[in-house]
């Protein structure tokens, strides 16, 4: 490897939880009302589960929970199949579509750590658990207030997303980037790191900002001490599970691990 690769060239972000929408919480919502049309009742924590997930496949995760399975098959009487979760995909993505600009708003330290990173002459690359459909509303939005990255590569892009590495090696090509021990994957969902260690790259896992955390700033800064430790303890739990090579509250603590991996490399280390 050249004395340039031990350098980072490009950092690879998740957009909702990591970069906007603090506690990813814009689908939600909609999971519960698109299983609530076809009259089954879903929680937000069971809605919450497979997170990171091309929606298609997060809806069949969350129908073929066992209890949701059930559910499913006393409401309608037959099993939760492909076509059913084709019928909810239906319902869903227009509603994402609509609640999508309530939700966008770029958590704090975001910009200005983006902003670095490109002073230190990184590219700055996207993937997303989202269609095109739902991105073509978020992505005007999150460029009106700064954030625009270099590449974007979403759900249904490719024949296969996360938690394959296909969209991150869309991202190296996007960006003219390798090898892949060069470039850093920032996600908030154990799908999304799984993607990054799939290709090869550093991985950081983004806990209070993100899914794991689930609840807005204004929430978060609500908690006494206690309540915040215990949740960040538990999704600190969650994302572990997936073996990133780091855990960061958000983005805004991000530089201190790109110095970090920068060392590393530096001493021939790599993912």
């Amino acid at each position: 490897m050249s004395t340039a690769d031990n350098n980072v060239k490009a950092v690879i972000f998740d957009w909702a939880g990591t970069i906007v929408d603090h506690g990813s919480r814009a689908p939600m919502g909609v999971f519960q009302r698109a299983f609530a049309t076809f009259d089954v009742e879903i929680t937000i924590d069971e809605a919450r589960a497979p997170m990171g997930l091309p929606k298609w496949d997060h809806i069949k995760a969350v129908g073929t929970q066992p209890r949701i399975a059930e559910a499913w098959q006393q409401a309608h009487g037959a099993a939760f199949s492909d076509k059913d979760v084709d019928r909810i995909y239906e319902v869903f993505v227009p509603m994402n579509v609509d609640v999508v600009p309530d939700f966008a708003d770029i958590i704090p330290g975001a910009l200005d750590t983006v902003a670095a990173l490109r002073g230190r002459g990184m590219k700055i690359g996207s993937t997303t658990g989202y269609n095109r459909e739902i991105m073509e509303r978020l992505v005007p939005i999150a460029r009106d207030r700064g954030y625009a990255p270099d590449n974007m590569v979403c759900a249904g892009d490719l024949p296969h997303g996360r938690p394959t590495p296909l969209m991150m090696y869309k991202c190296f090509l996007d960006l003219d980037v390798w090898p892949a021990s060069a470039c850093i994957k920032v996600d908030d969902t154990e799908p999304g790191i799984a993607e990054g260690n799939a290709a090869g790259c550093w991985t950081v896992g983004v806990t209070v900002s993100g899914n794991a955390f689930g609840l807005s700033l204004e929430e978060t800064e609500a908690l006494d001490e206690a309540a915040f430790a215990e949740k960040k303890r538990q999704a600190e739990k969650t994302l572990r599970a997936c073996n990133p090579h780091y855990l960061i509250d958000s983005v805004a603590s991000l530089l201190d691990v790109v110095d970090d991996i920068e060392a590393r490399l530096a001493k021939g280390e790599r993912p």
